[in-house]
């Protein structure tokens, strides 16, 4: 992992609040962020995508996208042969088109590019293509006009973001079919969401309207693509990267939350912090088991309820549920900083085709728009999080099975009458299980397209979108985890004890900010309701807040 990489991922894990800590040249504490194709960090992605932050493009930048538009009109004007500027595309590159067709060239690629199915992509994850492709644009290789990418810029800092179907890339040539239906709404011929906050959680109904009707109330016009502009603004990775570099930010969060909730479990079923002692983890250094220790000590620090049974207690040793929580947290954070790294490149990227070199006058054709570095990351990134539920979800089922936990049955003291939690085990259960499915490996599946001219696609889109959807999965189990990890706590805060013994300082800061939220199940209630909110206090980061706020940052 690079220096810089390593940083940014170290700030992301030590987050304050909901903010994020980076390094120059961009501050996401400041209102603007500066494009200019080479520094820009996941964490200010993510602020782009979510917050209410405009985005501009260095000066530095501005003078390089011209410097690469002129070296495409004087080929031009020269007669020169260049892939998709003079020439057709894919199967067709061997066809050459006349000087007076160009444009007609552009605008026929993006009308039949757009050609996607399905539902439509998060506008979280719009934004942040908007914003990568801004950003690939900006570094100077690409011969596209510079009004038209600051109408791309004008169009996010105004929040009209094109209504992009989630289906049709195959993730080589890049994202093409969802890059397409972007450009048509520069064109005015798309649909656009309408206003509307873009909350994390994703609650926030939005409408849509026509593009050429939002860029008219905007006082913008639609643009007509000149040579090589179509080509340039949908060849790249910017699905699947958006996809990659939100998830990567959450994941990274999830990691220190998954520590939390291990830590509760671990207290309420009255396990023992002998297999996180940092003798132990010297023996087999690997970085994210000893970060991952190193918290659940923390977490656990002067615990009364570890205390109260150090001593005399008849089990020699835990479940690997809790016993191995750093082995196995510890291989996800890992893993997530693996997918970071690579974010962290692909973000500040060029990668169309054919890429222009002005100051040397040439044009090489190549295949950076291959998504074959982010389909990898994407699958490893499934399989992270779907680890950090599945051993979550076994944490559930030890904290609501009385034989194995010695609190009472489904955490409910009127067992019978009552069921308390038994059935939020089901949902952790089958959710871990749709995980299980979803990891298939996209990456390793390969379809030709363009009659063979395209023979190896990375699936990378699908990859991505798999990886979002495992990623809220374990959201959702971790919170589980949460809730019932608290329930937990409340009975054996009282076992062994005259008096309510208290939890490690971590752990009773966690667990005083579900309680917060949700109250003791004292009788049967519907309990989506206590999982919508334990879901809040993961996407909000109010546990995390709460928490580091107690100890200090975790790692």
């Amino acid at each position: 992992m690079s220096h810089g990489s390593f940083i940014e991922f170290h700030a992301t894990l030590c987050y304050i609040g909901r903010r994020r800590l980076t390094f120059p040249p961009n501050d996401p504490l400041m209102n603007t962020i500066i494009l200019d194709g080479n520094s820009l960090t996941v964490a200010d992605l993510s602020h782009i995508a979510y917050d209410s932050v405009s985005v501009t493009l260095s000066k530095e930048a501005a003078g390089r996208v011209n410097a690469a538009r002129r070296q495409v009109e004087q080929w031009i004007k020269n007669g020169e042969t260049i892939y998709g500027v003079t020439t057709g595309f894919g199967e067709f590159s061997t066809v050459l088109i006349d000087r007076q067709n160009l444009e007609e060239l552009q605008h026929n690629l993006i009308l039949s590019h757009a050609a996607g199915a399905g539902d439509s992509l998060p506008v979280e994850v719009v934004k942040a293509m908007m914003a990568l492709r801004v950003n690939a644009l900006a570094k100077g290789h690409s011969g596209i006009r510079l009004e038209t990418l600051e109408l791309l810029l004008k169009m996010l800092n105004k929040s009209i973001i094109p209504i992009i179907p989630s289906q049709g890339s195959v993730g080589a040539s890049g994202d093409l079919v969802q890059l397409a239906h972007l450009v048509l709404s520069m064109m005015g011929k798309g649909k656009v969401w309408g206003n509307g906050k873009n909350r994390r959680d994703g609650s926030e109904q939005r409408k849509f309207l026509p593009s050429e009707v939002a860029l008219r109330k905007a006082n913008l016009k639609p643009v007509r693509l000149s040579a090589k502009e179509g080509l340039a603004l949908i060849n790249g990775t910017q699905m699947m990267t958006a996809y990659a570099a939100l998830a990567a930010e959450q994941a990274a969060e999830l990691c220190k939350i998954a520590d939390i909730a291990g830590s509760m479990s671990v207290e309420a079923l009255r396990g023992s912090d002998t297999p996180f002692d940092d003798r132990i983890q010297r023996l087999r250094p690997y970085k994210g088991q000893s970060a991952s220790a190193k918290n659940l000590r923390r977490l656990m620090h002067k615990s009364e309820i570890r205390e109260s049974h150090r001593y005399g207690d008849p089990r020699v040793q835990d479940a690997y549920s809790l016993r191995c929580i750093p082995q196995v947290h510890g291989a996800s954070r890992d893993a997530v900083e693996y997918v970071y790294d690579k974010v962290a490149i692909e973000i500040n990227s060029a990668n169309d085709n054919p890429l222009i070199f002005p100051d040397q006058g040439m044009h090489l054709e190549g295949g950076n728009f291959h998504g074959q570095p982010m389909a990898l990351a994407m699958d490893f990134l499934a399989i992270a999080m779907s680890e950090l539920a599945n051993i979550s979800e076994r944490r559930i089922e030890r904290l609501v099975n009385g034989l194995l936990s010695g609190l009472p049955k489904f955490l409910t003291t009127q067992g019978g009458l009552n069921s308390g939690l038994m059935i939020a085990q089901y949902t952790a259960a089958s959710i871990v299980s749709e995980n299980k499915v979803l990891c298939h490996p996209a990456s390793v599946d390969s379809i030709p397209t363009s009659a063979n001219q395209e023979d190896h696609n990375s699936m990378g889109s699908i990859s991505a979108q798999k990886a979002w959807k495992v990623l809220q999965n374990a959201q959702t189990v971790l919170a589980i985890e949460l809730m019932c990890a608290s329930q937990g706590l409340d009975f054996a805060r009282r076992m062994n004890s005259d008096r309510p013994m208290k939890s490690g300082k971590g752990v009773e800061a966690a667990f005083a900010a579900v309680r917060k939220k949700i109250a003791h199940l004292d009788r049967d209630r519907i309990l989506y309701d206590d999982i919508q909110k334990a879901v809040e206090l993961v996407h909000d980061g109010s546990v995390l807040r709460a928490t580091e706020k107690s100890i200090g940052p975790l790692d």
